[in-house]
């Protein structure tokens, strides 16, 4: 289990350890470097592998980038999942799922500004990826709205367009922490909890 705060290293399907290797290649140049002066060349550094391994598994670096970046979202997800389902029933489980999400881009700053901000200049596939992330992301929120509605019905159901604009406006929040200093980024976690629970408690 995952310590709260804490996120590991995004995993891709164990049955290909070289892809493996070149996912967490990616990671670990990513966090030394940025994404923009990440090079092929480092990434399989960082793999232990060679150059012609990497083209047998990605066409370019964007590629790579794109799976990375499944690969993150699906680790975030989980932490997500399991911080609030270890919750008790008297907690409020939006507030756990948003401290969650927070805690994980804390532990890994470099590698959430690559995925919220350095993704924009990384082509139209890892856009299409981006796109169906912040899906995925929206998605979990409605679903903790839904669940916070059985024991608080007063809360409001969560359309999908609000439910993506408010991943949008956290994600916004942690950028701005993150362009000023990644040691910001547990003082918005109250600002994002807040501003979830000031939609769901809206008056109609």
């Amino acid at each position: 289990m995952v310590p709260s705060g804490t996120m590991e290293a995004p995993q891709v399907a164990a049955s290909d350890p070289n892809r493996l290797r070149l996912v967490e290649g990616m990671f670990a140049a990513i966090e030394k470097k940025g994404y923009a002066a990440t090079t092929i060349a480092d990434i399989v550094r960082y793999a232990q592998t060679s150059k012609r391994t990497f083209y047998e598994h990605f066409a370019d670096k964007d590629e790579c980038l794109l799976v990375a970046f499944a690969a993150a979202a699906d680790e975030m997800l989980r932490l997500i999942a399991t911080a609030v389902e270890a919750s008790s029933p008297s907690e409020d489980r939006v507030r756990v799922g948003v401290s969650a999400y927070v805690q994980a881009l804390e532990a890994r700053p470099a590698l959430a500004r690559t995925f919220l901000l350095d993704i924009y200049a990384a082509g139209p596939r890892v856009m299409d990826q981006r796109r169906e992330v912040h899906r995925r992301f929206a998605d979990a929120l409605r679903r903790l709205a839904s669940a916070a509605r059985k024991e608080h019905p007063e809360i409001r159901p969560l359309t999908p367009a609000m439910a993506t604009a408010l991943v949008g406006g956290i994600n916004e929040l942690v950028l701005v922490a993150l362009e000023s200093s990644p040691a910001r980024l547990r003082s918005i976690t109250e600002t994002a909890v807040d501003l979830v629970s000031s939609v769901l408690l809206a008056k109609s």
